[in-house]
Formats: structure tokens, C-alpha cells, sequence
């Protein structure tokens, strides 16, 4: 079941268009919700929680594939100090120099830009 889901206003995230529960990403996956588990732990995917469930935007997939720099992204991110939150509040901000935000950009030929300056924030 997907749904538009408001942002956390107490986690400070941006508002994605479409929010995916981990059995909606699995399905889009083609893969067990233990295997989403996995991915989230293994810093492949990222989810947080929204109204108790843990979600993620839609965008950070393409077809039944996460998108291809996402994972190194994320690790990125997380070695500049991010959590999951502030991580998924940066990716998906309105940015000008993009089109549209950082995690719609993974989707394009600007990936190798948003991975840049993620590792940018680093310093």
C-alpha cells in the first residue's frame, strides 16, 4: 500500500511524494521483508518512521532496483555525522542545482554530483 505520508515535523524530514512500507519495498524488490531488513542495515537502503511505520519515498527506487549510488550515499552521509533522519532530510530537500531534490537526482545522470556533495559534508 503506498500513500503520500507528511513529514515528521519533530524529525525535521522534507515531504516525498509517494512513502513505501518495507512489505511495499519488498514487493517492488522482488525480495523477502527480511532481505529489506538487511538492506536497511546494511546501509543499501534507508527507512524511518512515519506514524510508527517505518517507510521510504518511492523515488529511491527505480523499477525493482534501489538506485545504483544510494548505498554509497548513505554511507556517506552516516560518515559525516548523519542519522537516518537528518540522512533522509538531505536527500530529500528541495535543491535548485538539481533537478528537484538529491534523491531524484540519483535517478539521472547527476548521480555522481549528489554522491560528491555528500562527501563534501564530510568536511
Amino acid at each position: 500500500m503506498t500513500e503520500s505520508v507528511p513529514a515528521d515535523p519533530s524529525a525535521g524530514a522534507v515531504d516525498a511524494e509517494e512513502w513505501l512500507t518495507l512489505p511495499d519495498v519488498a514487493e517492488r524488490l522482488g525480495v523477502s521483508i527480511s532481505k529489506v531488513h538487511q538492506k536497511i542495515r546494511d546501509r543499501e537502503l534507508i527507512a524511518v518512521r512515519r506514524d510508527g511505520v517505518r517507510r521510504m519515498p518511492a523515488e529511491l527506487i527505480a523499477n525493482d532496483n534501489v538506485h545504483k549510488h544510494l548505498p554509497g550515499v548513505l554511507n556517506l552521509l552516516r560518515d559525516a555525522g548523519y542519522d537516518d533522519d537528518e540522512a533522509m532530510e538531505w536527500l530529500l530537500r528541495p535543491d535548485d542545482s538539481l533537478p528537484g531534490t538529491p534523491a531524484r537526482a540519483l535517478a539521472g545522470d547527476l548521480a555522481r554530483e549528489v554522491k560528491r556533495r555528500a562527501q563534501a559534508l564530510g568536511y
